[in-house]
């Protein structure tokens, strides 16, 4: 009776170690081509943000354990979709959507609000029409300094 238990085990343990991890960005739900995304991030973003998105600390944020807290306050969410890198990319508006989703569960899936909503076309295409110019600095400061707050209350 163990004999024929034991193949059992080992075929469930193989299959629960081959199932996909439920943040893996190269296999969320969410995204219509994840490797369409990877490319995009590749060729639009790293070079700035990095490969590990963990930016230049002169020039470019930091992405990495950081990125999604964004969506944890007031206008975070439109402000990812609105830098100017972003909001400029020459990407399709449903491309740009799944970039910014891919990023998000790729480089901070820990910090992703409970109920999170995918970026859509729609939405970006809406967004990106007002991309922040000079003003960008100073939204992201403002909306770090709040979810800092919210952090330590």
């Amino acid at each position: 009776m163990r004999l024929l238990a034991a193949p059992a085990l080992i075929l469930a343990i193989g299959a629960v170690a081959m199932t996909p991890a439920l943040g893996d960005p190269d296999t969320n739900p969410a995204l219509q081509s994840a490797a369409r995304a990877r490319q995009n991030w590749i060729l639009t973003c790293q070079g700035c943000h990095r490969a590990d998105a963990t930016g230049t600390p002169q020039t470019t944020p930091t992405m990495a354990g950081f990125v999604a807290k964004f969506l944890q306050v007031p206008g975070g969410r439109e402000y990812l979709a609105r830098v100017p890198g972003v909001a400029t990319a020459a990407l399709p508006d449903a491309e740009l959507a799944e970039v910014l989703n891919w990023s998000l569960v790729r480089f901070d899936p820990a910090n992703i609000p409970a109920g999170f909503q995918p970026y859509t076309a729609a939405e970006v295409g809406r967004l990106r029409q007002t991309p922040l110019r000079t003003e960008a600095a100073v939204l992201r400061a403002s909306l770090v300094a709040r979810f800092n707050a919210d952090q330590h209350k």
